[in-house]
């Protein structure tokens, strides 16, 4: 009964996230060039374009360039250069599912999760926009506590070897400028807000968190580097329950093809700072990824796969993990053509 409603509940915020993006979107004025720059002009599609469904049967799956016009190619290029930079005007829905083995004192002991990560983008001023990154994580973890031929007199007994639900949410707000700095810097600060929404205490850490948040990077040509930080001090914390000191720290470098395929090779190195002595406070794993932007129908969307592996963590940690990410994009500006009225007069 509580997978089903964890089901139920991921569904309906995946359905509300989807009826909400197409709102939002259309309440942006103006299309992004190359270069992540306003060109002050409403998008407009092509002259004769009809309605279409996404799926719709006549539709092509395009990849890359291949069956690409020259403006098709430079969108796609223009989405790529985007979604690698974490505070594009750019809103998307990735669905990160990650799988991790190794973990636990028997090392058999894997964790998978499901981060739901809608990126929106706001404009607030002429100059500036706040970006509001939120990560749901949905979390099936086996044996990650679980102890081998541990005695039948064990105070751990009997043991919980499974665990499913929702871990913590985190919620990023980035004010960031529109136009790059000097040296073509892109950069975002702000406050980052951890929620205890995890539905198993052995999922979540049951305190409300709170810190800042700075993101930098440049792009040049094909080339995004970069680095995303934030630290996380715990507020509220629920009876029985830790504090949280916590850093997270993002390098970044990836390198997108004329092709739209992005090669990305980066950290999403944590440190817990309360860990105890003796123990690594650091998990770090080095992740390799390659994606690529494609559309169904008139819908573009990313897909990449990738690998990692830990190169430190806590005892017990996990040995090394697989990602697959499915990202939906939706290009800030496009709105429908107005309808022409008809005259029949000849």
């Amino acid at each position: 009964m509580k997978k089903t409603q964890i089901v139920l509940g991921v569904t309906l915020l995946t359905l509300v996230i989807l009826s909400v993006v197409p709102a939002v979107r259309a309440a942006e004025p103006s299309e992004l060039d190359a270069s992540g720059k306003t060109t002050g002009e409403p998008f407009s599609p092509d002259a004769g374009a009809s309605v279409s469904l996404p799926f719709q049967a006549t539709e092509n799956l395009t990849l890359g360039a291949a069956t690409e016009s020259p403006a098709q190619a430079a969108e796609e290029d223009n989405l790529a250069k985007q979604l690698a930079n974490p505070i594009a005007s750019l809103i998307s829905v990735p669905f990160q599912a990650n799988e991790d083995f190794g973990y636990g004192p028997s090392h058999n002991g894997y964790k998978f999760t499901l981060n739901i990560q809608p990126v929106i983008p706001i404009s607030i001023s002429k100059d500036w926009n706040l970006i509001l990154r939120t990560i749901l994580p949905v979390v099936s973890q086996h044996d990650l506590f679980y102890v081998e031929n541990l005695p039948k007199n064990s105070p751990l007994q009997p043991q919980n070897r499974s665990q499913d639900g929702l871990s913590d949410t985190t919620q990023s707000f980035f004010f960031s400028p529109k136009n790059p700095g000097p040296f073509g810097l892109i950069w975002g600060l702000g406050p980052v807000f951890l929620y205890p929404t995890g539905t198993n205490d052995l999922l979540g850490s049951g305190t409300f968190s709170i810190g800042p948040t700075l993101v930098v990077l440049k792009q040049t040509g094909g080339w995004t580097m970069g680095a995303l930080m934030n630290q996380l001090w715990s507020v509220v914390i629920e009876e029985h329950r830790k504090s949280v000191s916590q850093m997270f720290l993002q390098p970044f470098l990836s390198y997108t093809t004329k092709t739209h395929t992005t090669f990305t090779l980066n950290t999403e190195s944590t440190a817990n700072w309360n860990n105890p002595p003796g123990d690594a406070k650091w998990t770090v794993p080095l992740n390799f990824q390659v994606s690529q932007i494609l559309k169904i129908g008139k819908q573009p969307i990313s897909i990449g796969v990738g690998g990692r592996y830990y190169a430190d963590s806590p005892r017990y940690g996990p040995d090394w993990g697989l990602r697959f990410i499915v990202t939906l994009l939706y290009p800030t500006g496009k709105r429908p053509e107005p309808i022409e009225k008809t005259s029949f007069v000849k």
